[in-house]
């Protein structure tokens, strides 16, 4: 305890020149002031950011007037819910009324009433190690609800109990995921017991609301927790529902228990490779190691040797990400690569030993396009043989691949193919004007270039012409 008092002394001194002046003007016109929940957690684990939440008995009106000509600059983050934000050199600060909160059973949307009491304002966080405060500017150190124990404990608990918890805002049960996933806790039995009941009740949350928990789950330092915790409680049934399904099919090569375990390795090795993606957490290439398999289920065939087979669960397994997506509300952006890496996960199983043309390869990167990298770490992430010797040899031939991908592009500018005649140049030779027969000959020029590589203009207009002519024919 005392190591957790000096931590957190320690990470209240780094900003105790903003929260000390701002806790004063509170204090001297008559309000409460106290930095609240995850600041403070983070300060005792010795992480404190630069976002900092504030909670005061003050209404956002009065709190605009304390703020102005302190603050560098202002917003109103959500006046109805009582929420006004503001910089001061490097922090951002969010300050927000006691509120005490609680969802009708049909609706998407919180009930937010003001109060008047820091104990009931942290009776309706989350969990007890967010329910902690510092009041300011004296510091006294508020915690009614054990938030100290359990965060030395790492364990998530709620102030009251989980079930009028999850029944205000269901979403905490997510939330407990991706703190699971964060910070390596764990959940309460009573907590678990809970979520199982009430899993149901996710459905009246916004999927926008959904997908930001789902995000910060996947990008956080051991996903596989929270992934497990959502599967094991049945909310994965209900936000993630191709996660358990995988659980019920056994890996084609029979190396592990099943898909969902192989699925969750990759996700795993894919996270090991990320220095290659520049190092941060990265959504797309983890979403698509965690989706890339979820074809297998409707595609499973069993063979009269007693094999399975998941033929084209790659192209099936695209499709059913796309729509677990949109249903999700993800950007058109994000669609489109997680389901484009998903599809071409196995692109590189037909590479042998080295068997594929130059032609092959280029194909390769064109498919890939900008999304090549990303392929190249789920392509080696999905390899979880515990056969050494089939494993090394696997390696050995992505970096034969990757070397021949970085010698034909040195050589020939992989990344910007073009056919080497444009538009203008096929009207020209043609005699033609803007038609579908130009979008025709672009292909065909398109993919003469992928099997012959680059060639004189010369070359290309004697290969146009004998094409324009077979066509005509």
């Amino acid at each position: 305890m005392v190591e957790v008092q000096q931590t957190v002394a320690a990470e209240l001194d780094r900003i105790g020149a903003v929260i000390d002046e701002l806790g004063s003007r509170f204090a001297d016109a008559g309000h409460q002031l106290h930095l609240v929940g995850g600041p403070v957690r983070d300060a005792m684990l010795g992480r404190l950011q630069n976002d900092l939440d504030l909670t005061t008995d003050a209404r956002p009106e009065q709190t605009e007037k304390l703020l102005k000509g302190w603050a560098d600059a202002m917003w109103d983050m959500g006046r109805d819910f009582g929420t006004i934000g503001c910089r001061k050199g490097p922090w951002q600060i969010e300050i927000t009324t006691y509120r005490a909160e609680r969802y009708d059973p049909d609706s998407r949307k919180p009930s937010v009433d003001f109060g008047d009491s820091l104990v009931g304002d942290l009776g309706r966080r989350d969990f007890t190690v967010n329910a902690m405060a510092v009041a300011l500017p004296g510091r006294d150190f508020e915690d009614p609800y054990g938030g100290v124990v359990d965060l030395a404990n790492r364990v998530l608990r709620t102030p009251g109990t989980p079930e009028d918890s999850f029944s205000d805002d269901p979403l905490r049960m997510m939330r407990a995921a991706r703190f699971t996933a964060q910070l390596g806790f764990t959940v309460a039995p009573e907590v678990l017991e809970a979520m199982r009941a009430m899993a149901g009740r996710i459905e009246i949350i916004s999927a926008e609301r959904v997908r930001d928990e789902l995000v910060k789950l996947i990008c956080a330092p051991y996903p596989r927790r929270g992934l497990s915790l959502l599967v094991e409680t049945g909310l994965a049934e209900h936000v993630l529902p191709e996660l358990p399904a995988l659980a019920l099919e056994r890996d084609e090569h029979h190396r592990h228990k099943d898909v969902y375990e192989h699925t969750l390795t990759v996700l795993e090795q894919a996270i090991e490779m990320e220095d290659r993606l520049g190092g941060e957490p990265d959504f797309v290439s983890r979403f698509a190691a965690l989706m890339h398999d979820v074809g297998k289920p409707r595609t499973r065939k069993f063979v009269g040797d007693g094999t399975v087979t998941f033929h084209h669960h790659d192209v099936v397994g695209a499709k059913i990400t796309r729509k677990r997506m949109k249903a999700l509300r993800f950007s058109n952006d994000q669609i489109e690569a997680v389901t484009k890496l998903v599809e071409l996960h196995l692109r590189f199983h037909g590479y042998g030993s080295g068997e594929w043309t130059d032609s092959a390869v280029r194909r390769y990167v064109r498919d890939a396009d900008d999304q090549l990298e990303r392929l190249h770490v789920l392509t080696r992430a999905d390899c979880t043989t515990r056969n050494a010797r089939k494993a090394a040899r696997l390696r050995r031939t992505y970096d034969d691949l990757e070397a021949r991908i970085a010698k034909l592009s040195e050589e020939e500018e992989l990344a910007s193919i073009r056919p080497d005649l444009d538009g203008t140049q096929i009207m020209e030779i043609l005699g033609i004007g803007p038609s579908r027969e130009v979008g025709e000959a672009y292909k065909f020029l398109l993919e003469l270039r992928m099997d012959e590589g680059p060639m004189s203009e010369e070359a290309a207009e004697a290969a146009l012409r004998e094409w324009w002519v077979a066509r005509q024919g």
